[in-house]
């Protein structure tokens, strides 16, 4: 493999950490903003109470959790097709393991081509890991696993990557929601089965730069770029439905956006709430950061 095509990899795969951020939903890092809720606002998602009243409940229930089994599909037109299963965890930070598998697109022809047909993902407070299996390794001197800092990615990815790296270092089932209750569009839409699971559906459409600016702690001057980003990928709104069963926590979200590389759908359901997670850091003589893949090398020929 050229190293060509090992930098243009080590850019592409940061969607394996926007899946992250898919998982949850646009939003920040602020989880009790229901927690100053009166008493009386606390009901049952599946009640005839009205529903902001009803999601604050759902807010408070699905963030206590602390972790839950996710699996997951992601599409984005013609670039990728995304699946993908496995735990997180929340709270102090978002950690977990995932495996992950490009399904459709161009995206998978590259990862064919690599003989990387699952990539096993592992998130920690600061970075998150991905092995790209033995065939890739040969054009890593032997490393499997490629880490993708969150400061570095903010800096590669100007605006748009200091928002992803407060939604990945936060990144909970209950973001879904909390876009919800921030968009003021939700409305109850009725009783559906999830996966045999009677479940309340409730949908909104989100203003992607306003729920950020509203809640991820960015300066003025990074929101302003962030949304000149997000306007020329052509991303403005995003409609958010979630599913959530009568003990008030998640067990489906839904989002689908609007972007100039095509319609963009993420699909999450959300099972074994407490479960325990684990995610360690791979060895360090088994990995290599992304930065280093995506800097040219003055000994480096054209390929």
């Amino acid at each position: 493999m050229n190293t060509r095509s090992v930098r243009r990899t080590g850019i592409s795969l940061i969607a394996i950490g926007a899946a992250l951020a898919g998982v949850a939903a646009c939003g920040g890092s602020d989880s009790g903003s229901s927690k100053g809720a009166p008493a009386k606002e606390q009901h049952k998602a599946g009640s005839d109470f009205s529903p902001v009243a009803a999601l604050q409940a759902v807010q408070k229930k699905t963030d206590g959790a602390g972790s839950a089994k996710v699996e997951m599909t992601m599409s984005m037109g013609s670039l990728m097709g995304l699946q993908g299963g496995g735990a997180l965890a929340w709270g102090d930070g978002t950690t977990g393991t995932m495996r992950m598998k490009y399904t459709q697109g161009t995206m998978a022809q590259t990862m064919q081509q690599m003989g990387a047909e699952s990539i096993d993902a592992r998130y920690l407070r600061d970075a998150y890991f991905a092995n790209m299996g033995p065939q890739f390794a040969q054009s890593l001197g032997g490393k499997h696993w490629i880490r993708y800092g969150y400061d570095d990615m903010a800096k590669l990815m100007g605006p748009a990557g200091a928002v992803m790296k407060d939604q990945m270092q936060n990144s909970t089932p209950q973001q879904g929601v909390k876009a919800l209750l921030a968009s003021g569009d939700v409305k109850k839409v009725g009783t559906e089965d999830v996966r045999g699971v009677q479940a309340t559906h409730y949908s909104g459409t989100v203003d992607v730069a306003k729920v950020v600016g509203g809640s991820s702690g960015l300066d003025a001057k990074t929101l302003e770029a962030f949304k000149a980003q997000m306007s020329q990928s052509g991303i403005t709104t995003d409609t958010v439905d979630i599913w959530v069963d009568k003990d008030d926590l998640l067990v489906k979200k839904t989002e689908r956006a609007a972007t100039k590389n095509g319609e963009m759908n993420t699909t999450a359901f959300y099972a074994d709430y407490g479960v325990k997670v684990s995610a360690e850091a791979p060895a360090a003589s088994d990995t290599v950061d992304f930065t280093s893949l995506i800097k040219p090398k003055a000994s480096q020929q054209p390929s």
